[in-house]
């Protein structure tokens, strides 16, 4: 089992909470936890960081080939059982299009694949407008959790040392 990281929790780390320039700890330990095989992410949420053509984009694009995951087989097999789940519930079909066309689709099916836990800041909504990635994890049985929940139970440190 992996964490399945999603393109907002990086953004949104670069933004935000472990901007570059002061918690580079974070980035650090996102590199070393997939070293030990308990961090990923998937090559559709690669395409989403190149597309900003930021701090954030060199920093993907430094990461080894494993980091993002493609689909294979198994995910394409999973995909298709989280592509029947959505087209059955009652989400408008304008959101279910553009579900099947995003990388929050290629996160689930993955994790459904490979038994990992997705990691997003999107929480779980009744809208039929747009299809949340928590909905559809509890739908398929999929595990999901916050990025704090992550670094909460992986115990992760980012302390204070001296400056460079």
């Amino acid at each position: 089992m992996a964490y399945l990281i999603d393109s907002s929790v990086f953004i949104q780390a670069k933004n935000l909470h472990y901007g570059f320039d002061f918690c580079r700890a974070f980035w650090d330990w996102i590199v070393r936890e997939h070293a030990a095989a308990k961090v990923l992410s998937i090559e559709h949420v690669s395409d989403e960081l190149q597309a900003g053509q930021d701090e954030l984009s060199t920093w993907a694009s430094q990461l080894n080939a494993g980091f993002f995951v493609v689909p294979d087989a198994t995910t394409l097999t999973a995909a298709a059982r989280v592509s029947a789940w959505v087209t059955q519930q009652s989400y408008e079909p304008a959101a279910i299009s553009t579900f099947l066309q995003v990388a929050d689709y290629w996160l689930v099916a993955t994790a459904l694949a490979g038994g990992h836990t997705v990691v997003t800041h999107e929480v779980p909504a009744a809208s039929v407008k747009k299809i949340k990635i928590p909905n559809v994890c509890v739908g398929v049985g999929v595990a999901f959790m916050t990025p704090y929940q992550m670094l909460r139970r992986e115990q992760a440190r980012f302390v204070l040392g001296p400056a460079p």
